[in-house]
């Protein structure tokens, strides 16, 4: 897949899916400590989300980071907005801020 190809593809993930996540690895098998903490947050609301494996393939590595202008990998999309990667997400999760967010994506 080209950079091209990727970035579209980037944006029918995000577009098509109401909860997306670009992570390391799948859900049942996080390839980073920090893609694992994201799944467990999700996974704690209980709420239906689509990933994509960025290890997949490089081309989604790396656009998802031109995408957003976010140089870290995981990042959290809810409703086609970005969201933030694990710090953002985690600290949203611990003030509260979280679970309004998912919520509105059913």
């Amino acid at each position: 897949m080209g950079e091209q190809e990727a970035l579209t593809q980037i944006k029918k993930d995000i577009e098509a899916n109401p909860v997306c996540l670009f992570m390391k690895g799948t859900p049942e098998s996080p390839q980073c400590g920090f893609s694992a903490q994201v799944v467990q947050i999700l996974n704690s609301y209980g709420v239906k989300y689509h990933a994509v494996n960025v290890l997949a393939d490089y081309d989604v590595r790396e656009g998802i980071k031109k995408y957003t202008n976010w140089p870290t990998i995981p990042q959290l999309y809810v409703k086609g907005k970005f969201i933030g990667g694990c710090d953002i997400t985690s600290e949203m999760h611990r003030k509260g801020q979280l679970a309004p967010v998912l919520e509105a994506a059913k």
